[in-house]
């Protein structure tokens, strides 16, 4: 689910059909040449997967998700890195897609795959793997990915990859990935006397502080949470993780939430909501409405990711310095998630080296493309958010010495989180479709104060296990 800035759900993304089809007219970048020709003279390069491609190869290549001209600056990098990829690739040209609204939009990204029209290099979410391999729309490209072609791939975190494998074959390399942890404003802990330096780290101490919050009156909310367009069974989801517990079982036949502890969360959520009052009286909310909530003081904290923040500042007019976070209470583990990017089955062997060396350069180097924090800070970008962060070992203290040099916002309040991480859960299988039912739950609990919870998650059960029973 997710991302920066894409829709957190797939479906709560969703826009009519007809009009998701329309996608704006390709943007060439050096060329205008259509990006569904045969790209030239292909063929020059090694026929060997595992060798990168020859720097002679002249091939062309469609590229998902170039930014639209609203975002300038990301468009300005963008430019930028495909002309630094020329000077060691003179004849790749590469041509770059936008959409209208964001990256992916489920009916249009379902529509796409069945008419084999996706691009060379397309945007999928971490979930979308079943979909695109039951479409047979991407290449195995597990012969094409080795420290020649990708150098830092031994510092690639093999939880992030191993979210693109199936039957231990490679289908797509991370563009961004995150984990979820509780998002303050730090102002309202402050005004509550509490430490915004310490955000609460059981799911007890959540509750005493959400009741301290909303203390203060004012229309303030102690915790916000959703409950619709799948976002309140991703977020049930989060909650049952972080305290060692399950959505599906490990066989993926059968859901695993309807338990004393699935009974737990949902009991503490309603106590929330109607004994304690720490919930706001506004629900049915999904994503964008606690970020509007939090941004303007009137909500003290709510599970997220921290790209969150740079949304709420770049798009709400909010303050980095007003935010904190903390890893997500219970610590068990935590819901992760990200964005990647597959490439089209059929295309030919220079085509899929030219992709994989076009994402090396602009997504898995660090110091380069998007991660090129110094000119991020000048092109007034955000930096210092902790995500996405896939590294490890000496990359990622590069990356993370390099953010802090460069940042833009207080790094020191995002400290609980980045020295507390968390192990990071995929999501369940057919994710969409079992949010969608959970939601049921979650707007059952925060809407009716009379709610029968062991009901709610009986029936909840019940509807998915018919879905994953059609698997």
């Amino acid at each position: 689910m997710r991302s920066a800035r894409i829709c957190r759900t797939r479906d709560a993304c969703a826009v009519a059909l007809a009009s998701a089809l329309a996608l704006t007219a390709l943007t060439a970048c050096g060329t205008s040449s259509s990006g569904d020709d045969d790209g030239g003279s292909e063929g020059s390069g090694s026929s060997d997967p595992t060798a990168p491609l020859d720097p002679k190869a002249k091939v062309t290549l469609t590229i998902d998700c170039m930014p639209p001209t609203a975002k300038a600056a990301e468009l300005k990098e963008w430019k930028e890195d495909v002309a630094a990829f020329n000077r060691t690739y003179p004849n790749v040209t590469i041509q770059g897609r936008s959409t209208p609204g964001q990256c992916l939009e489920p009916p249009r990204f379902t529509a796409m795959l069945k008419a084999k029209s996706q691009p060379d290099v397309f945007y999928t979410y971490f979930t979308d793997l079943p979909q695109v391999l039951d479409n047979d729309g991407a290449a195995d490209i597990t012969a094409y990915v080795n420290e020649k072609t990708v150098p830092l791939l031994k510092d690639i975190d093999p939880n992030v990859l191993g979210s693109l494998k199936h039957d231990g074959k490679l289908y797509g390399l991370p563009t961004s990935n995150y984990t979820m942890g509780l998002l303050i404003n730090r102002k309202l802990f402050e005004d509550a006397g509490l430490d915004p330096d310490a955000p609460p780290r059981t799911w007890e101490e959540v509750r005493a502080a959400a009741k301290r919050i909303a203390a203060l009156g004012n229309g303030v909310a102690g915790f916000g949470e959703y409950s619709a367009g799948n976002t309140g069974g991703w977020h049930f989801t989060a909650q049952m993780y972080s305290l060692g517990g399950d959505v599906v079982d490990a066989s993926g036949e059968r859901a695993a939430f309807n338990t004393d502890l699935g009974k737990r969360i949902a009991r503490n959520l309603h106590a929330m909501r109607w004994e304690d009052d720490s919930m706001g009286r506004t629900q049915l909310l999904q994503w964008g409405d606690l970020q509007k909530q939090i941004a303007t003081d009137k909500l003290g904290m709510f599970l997220a990711a921290p790209d969150d923040i740079a949304y709420m500042v770049q798009q709400l007019g909010a303050k980095y310095e007003n935010f904190g976070m903390g890893p997500i209470p219970g610590g068990k583990a935590t819901l992760a998630g990200g964005n990647n990017y597959m490439i089209k089955k059929g295309i030919s062997d220079d085509r899929i080296k030219a992709a994989i060396a076009w994402l090396n350069f602009k997504n898995l180097t660090v110091g380069k493309g998007q991660f090129d924090w110094a000119r991020a800070k000048a092109d007034g970008l955000p930096v210092g958010v902790p995500q996405p962060n896939f590294w490890l070992n000496d990359s990622k203290a590069k990356d993370d010495a390099a953010r802090v040099e460069h940042a833009t916002m207080p790094v020191a309040n995002f400290r609980a989180f980045m020295d507390n991480p968390v192990p990071g859960k995929a999501e369940p299988p057919k994710a969409q479709e079992v949010y969608k039912i959970l939601d049921n739950v979650m707007s059952g609990i925060l809407t009716n104060k009379d709610a029968d919870i062991d009901k709610l998650l009986a029936t909840a059960e019940s509807q998915v296990n018919q879905i994953l029973a059609a698997r």
